[in-house]
């Protein structure tokens, strides 16, 4: 017998497939594998589905596109953000507009509003600021919206992170567990809550092990960009000796390489003289000069993930439950932070 109940999330978990390819049966049968199709109708036959008319109207009112805005194109970790958006979508028979706000609140908006324009289904995004009012307006009228990379502090609101203050107390536990008890923190913009986590994670652990915060120095930058490493590396090299950092944590690796170059240019021997951990794990990562230490994210998973909670809430939005989905980031020791700093 047909019941209310039923959403697509239940016929695709009884048919082994994913919401997109059920989907893809109701909507676009001609690209799904003939055995594929033949099961799916079967389990909507069996189940009494009964596809809501609401996510039809939807989808007949927008276009089969998602918007993706993301901080920095520049950033490999993005990329292999996109890359995992890409795959999720592309089962699904969705295109994307790939959009970068470049970390500007202004430039981030003006694409909000041409992707509302172009009426996508829904907007993945990495927003500049904890609080924006736009993505608001945009679920009022009809857009969904998915948080990426940043955890929602609403219960209406699906997100996908990193928990990245633990991110900050493996990298600074490591460190600490190395002998050292100079170190800086290079990281910024400081209105990026990544930024701030990983910094508050750092202070965590320091604090576990005993030491003060006067332990880790920070040392704030305008953008994550090489070249804002390379200057933090300056100012961390122009501190008297005696006081100056033994090691060095970036909150990302663009940083990390950056720091790295300009402590190779110096004759500063990494990690004998300065120890490094970076953060992400982009593939440059283990390909530097020195390979680098680097907490990693599973950055193609958070775009999947991210990507297939937006299909599901589309296709069955009486049905989908919002969700805060948390993973949690690894260390990856490499010669850039291997040295056991004799004791004083």
């Amino acid at each position: 017998m047909a019941g209310p109940t039923v959403s697509i999330r239940d016929v695709a978990a009884q048919a082994g497939v994913s919401v997109g390819t059920v989907s893809n049966v109701l909507n676009r049968p001609d690209i799904v594998a003939a055995s594929t199709r033949s099961r799916v109708l079967a389990v909507i036959s069996e189940l009494g589905f009964v596809p809501n008319d609401a996510a039809r109207q939807l989808r007949r009112g927008r276009g089969r596109t998602l918007g993706l805005v993301v901080l920095d194109v520049a950033n490999p970790f993005f990329t292999d953000v996109a890359r995992g958006v890409e795959d999720a979508t592309g089962e699904a028979g969705m295109a994307v507009i790939f959009c970068n706000s470049d970390g500007d609140p202004g430039k981030e908006s003006r694409y909000l509003d041409l992707l509302e324009e172009q009426r996508v289904q829904g907007v993945l995004i990495t927003p500049v600021d904890d609080a924006n009012e736009r993505l608001v307006r945009l679920r009022d009228r009809g857009v969904l919206v998915i948080l990426l990379d940043r955890r929602s502090t609403r219960t209406d609101v699906c997100s996908v992170s990193v928990d990245d203050r633990l991110g900050g107390e493996l990298a600074m536990r490591h460190l600490v567990e190395a002998g050292h008890r100079q170190i800086a923190f290079v990281g910024g913009p400081w209105r990026l809550e990544q930024v701030r986590d990983r910094h508050q994670g750092a202070l965590h652990a320091l604090r576990e092990a005993g030491l003060t915060e006067q332990s880790m120095r920070r040392y704030e930058t305008a953008s994550p960009t090489v070249a804002a490493g390379r200057d933090a590396a300056s100012r961390i090299l122009g501190q008297p000796r005696s006081t100056r950092a033994t090691a060095v944590f970036c909150a990302n690796d663009l940083l990390a390489l950056g720091v790295l170059q300009e402590l190779t240019r110096q004759q500063v021997r990494v990690p004998e003289d300065i120890a490094l951990v970076g953060y992400d794990d982009i593939d440059f990562a283990a390909a530097a000069a020195v390979p680098l230490s680097s907490v990693r994210q599973p950055r193609q998973r958070l775009g999947r993930t991210a990507a297939q909670l937006m299909l599901e809430e589309a296709n069955d939005p009486e049905g989908h439950r919002h969700q805060q989905v948390v993973f949690e980031p690894e260390l990856v020791v490499r010669e850039s932070s291997r040295y056991a700093r004799p004791a004083d």
